[in-house]
């Protein structure tokens, strides 16, 4: 049976297990000392990967995942409900992105760019020629379409986490996705010359 241009199979992350995003969040609440490295080494490369897809540069994505993490340890003492952990942790992310991304859109462009050299490498550790013309495809989608996809199926958040995240009503929380997987699934039989 083939596969659908949307089985998307990421590595385990720990988004898959909400209960401890919980408890750790309640231990950085309650002051453990050791809690918060965990947070960081357990969100950190999440993190990243969700910015990455966002800004579009390794560089760009590391160092807004450091104004991220100073972010989230200046936001924690104000987090009220640590089982929407999730949601305010990417709410975070997204904001510190949409912050850089206006920054970077209110600097004059260079003129002598060369477009081609800004082209972003996928990954080397990818399983396949499937999932690699998908992940292509997905840095090629507008962002608005990318982010969505990578909340939903990379990240793991629900549709209501993806409302707390994206700050949209839950229809257009819908039609973003319903939109992002019809332009991703039409971008990859486009490619496809088997069909």
């Amino acid at each position: 049976m083939p596969r659908s241009p949307l089985s998307i199979h990421a590595p385990p992350t720990p988004a898959q297990d909400p209960l401890a995003d919980e408890l750790l969040a309640v231990r950085c609440l309650l002051g453990e000392p050791a809690a918060f490295d965990e947070l960081v080494a357990r969100w950190h490369e999440p993190l990243w990967r969700y910015l990455r897809r966002l800004l579009g540069e390794d560089e760009a994505a590391g160092d807004a995942v450091q104004d991220c993490w100073i972010r989230i340890l200046r936001a924690l003492p104000g987090l009220r409900d640590p089982a929407r952990f999730r949601p305010w942790l990417f709410g975070i992310a997204r904001r510190t992105a949409m912050d850089r991304l206006r920054a970077r859109y209110r600097e004059p462009a260079e003129s002598d760019v060369d477009p081609a050299s800004l082209a972003a490498e996928p990954p080397n550790d990818l399983r396949n020629d499937q999932l690699a013309a998908m992940h292509a495809e997905l840095e090629r989608l507008p962002m608005v379409e990318r982010e969505v996809l990578e909340l939903f199926y990379l990240r793991g958040l629900s549709l209501a986490q993806l409302v707390d995240v994206l700050e949209v009503p839950l229809g257009t929380v819908k039609s973003r996705l319903f939109r992002a997987r019809r332009l991703l699934r039409h971008n990859l039989l486009a490619e496809d010359p088997s069909s």
